[in-house]
């Protein structure tokens, strides 16, 4: 597979349909791709599901995207923040819904669908009103919830650098989400801050390989 390197970040997300699941990376604005989130808004893919940590931020990025009534559904783990006006609103108005996954499932029920994984049991959230209807097992004394894969059609991540095949390496905390995300999606695509040569990037320190990444673009100087 050949990584598409991108000049603009409209080129990027061409051919995001409406309908489709949208994997979104990042912890509140660390790593979040705004990028590839406001070329997606002009691109107009709408009815869509956003998988993300949270429901967006203030105005910009994934709130942008809420704002503008492209998105049918999110799945998250912190729905409500301090600056989450745009979610709340629209949820109070009824015009989203909102499936709530614990951080960690979250994380692991992408990883699984990375990995191949059919299904998987844990303990977190039994008892809660997140696990009503969910097979349960007793497995070793404790009470497991199964859970299953979450899947992307497209997966936005943010990435610090890339090489000319798409290898990626993150910057500290803004790694997060990233790179499950990038295992879990049909198509990946990577906003970074810099590209580099093929072999500029120590291959031990590479975080997500060229081989799940499509699509790169280098993000847009500040105005």
């Amino acid at each position: 597979m050949t990584t598409l390197l991108c000049d603009h970040a409209d080129e990027a997300v061409a051919g995001t349909g409406d309908g489709s699941t949208v994997l979104v990376g990042g912890f509140g604005m660390a790593g979040m791709p705004v990028d590839l989130i406001d070329a997606l808004i002009r691109q107009g893919a709408k009815d869509l599901t956003v998988v993300s940590n949270n429901a967006g931020n203030g105005d910009t990025g994934l709130a942008a995207l809420l704002a503008k009534g492209r998105v049918r559904k999110v799945i998250c783990s912190f729905p409500r923040q301090a600056d989450s006006w745009v979610f709340d609103d629209l949820y109070r108005a009824g015009r989203i819904e909102l499936e709530v996954v614990p951080q960690g499932n979250l994380a692991e029920r992408m990883r699984a669908a990375g990995a191949g994984i059919g299904a998987f049991f844990c303990p977190t959230g039994v008892g809660t009103l997140l696990t009503e209807g969910k097979e349960t097992r007793e497995i070793d004394g404790r009470t497991h919830v199964l859970e299953y894969p979450i899947k992307g059609d497209v997966a936005l991540i943010g990435a610090h650098r890339a090489d000319r095949m798409g290898n990626l390496v993150y910057r500290r905390t803004a790694r997060n989400f990233g790179p499950v995300m990038a295992t879990a999606a049909t198509t990946v695509i990577a906003q970074v801050r810099e590209i580099v040569e093929t072999g500029a990037i120590d291959p031990e320190t590479v975080v997500t390989p060229g081989i799940y990444v499509d699509r790169v673009v280098k993000e847009a100087d500040p105005a």
